[in-house]
């Protein structure tokens, strides 16, 4: 009861615009004034920076994270992030993003870890939930076969993209799914499904970000480049914004997906990639294959064009031999 009360409270003061005063909480909660205080006072130890005004009421005056205060940013997508837990640690969000789809979690379902202790990547490297990152997954229900399915990867990506495109103008996708800021590695995408011949069942998006450097440095097994976006933003990034952000930008282009198929996807994604038009190595498990990313085609392949001709690229690790000068 006390929980369902405090994020009755949350809800309230995250949705209005101006002071909500205790008597009215107290009429909505059946509760006395004195208990909506004791509420509030937990809140506040819980790090929520609620203010009193005299004659007014409450208002919540910071981006206090919790499942509450982002759902309600929410409010208005179409379906991603109408449902969202927040969890301060898990062994992995689509691991448990994976085990609720399969016990029916609603389409739209956002999870959100605040530590992993086996958070994945590609090709099942680790990804290391360190500094003040952003780790989730959703659980999306798409009416696809099986072979459609990376093309929702590419649209995690432009996504993405443009989602994060507000704190540095520079953000790139790499192939497939990348996103990178000067060549380091700021974002990445982890996309698995359940499904049967013909038929999905349920599709995992998990979305990792770096949003702040790890005071102690970056763990040292991380091969590749990395960075985070704070060290490439003059003012303090919000996380509550920066994941709302991502959550509003996803609803928007999956339901444009559904809508209107893969096209406007694949145009997006061309844009904003790294290498389109330039010289890159794709290295796909057993070979090394050099040419010039020309295009996307309509199933979400990487077409290169090499001196045997057009290769169609469906999975591997490219590497960029020439980097796109941004103006």
């Amino acid at each position: 009861m006390k929980s369902a009360s405090r994020q009755h409270i949350l809800s309230r003061l995250s949705t209005a615009s101006e002071a909500v005063s205790g008597d009215i909480l107290a009429q909505e909660l059946h509760i006395s004034r004195a208990a909506i205080w004791k509420h509030i006072d937990a809140l506040r130890k819980q790090g929520a920076n609620i203010q009193s005004h005299a004659g007014l009421g409450y208002q919540l005056c910071s981006d206090f994270f919790s499942a509450i205060t982002l759902q309600a940013q929410c409010a208005k997508n179409h379906c991603i992030g109408k449902y969202i837990q927040c969890f301060d640690s898990l062994d992995s969000s689509n691991r448990e993003s994976m085990r609720q789809a399969e016990a029916g979690a609603k389409e739209g379902s956002v999870i959100i870890a605040e530590q992993q202790s086996a958070g994945r990547g590609r090709l099942g490297r680790t990804w290391h939930t360190v500094g003040d990152s952003l780790a989730l997954s959703m659980i999306l229900r798409p009416p696809l076969s099986p072979e459609q399915v990376p093309q929702l990867s590419l649209l995690t990506a432009v996504a993405l993209q443009g989602a994060l495109s507000q704190y540095c103008d520079d953000i790139r996708i790499k192939w497939p799914n990348d996103l990178l800021i000067h060549g380091a590695k700021v974002s990445g995408i982890l996309t698995e499904m359940r499904a049967e011949p013909g038929l999905v069942h349920a599709v995992i998006v998990g979305i990792g970000i770096n949003i702040k450097a790890p005071k102690q440095g970056w763990p040292k097994d991380i091969a590749q480049t990395v960075t985070a976006l704070q060290s490439h933003h003059e003012n303090t990034i919000s996380r509550l914004q920066c994941a709302a952000s991502v959550l509003k930008n996803m609803d928007y282009w999956y339901h444009i997906y559904l809508e209107q198929g893969f096209a406007p996807i694949r145009d997006a994604w061309w844009q904003a990639h790294a290498a389109s038009g330039q010289k890159v190595r794709v290295h796909d498990g057993k070979s090394y294959i050099e040419g010039i990313a020309k295009a996307l085609d309509e199933d979400g392949a990487l077409l290169l064009t090499t001196q045997h001709g057009t290769q169609r690229i469906i999975a591997g690790e490219l590497e960029l031999l020439e980097q796109k000068v941004m103006l």
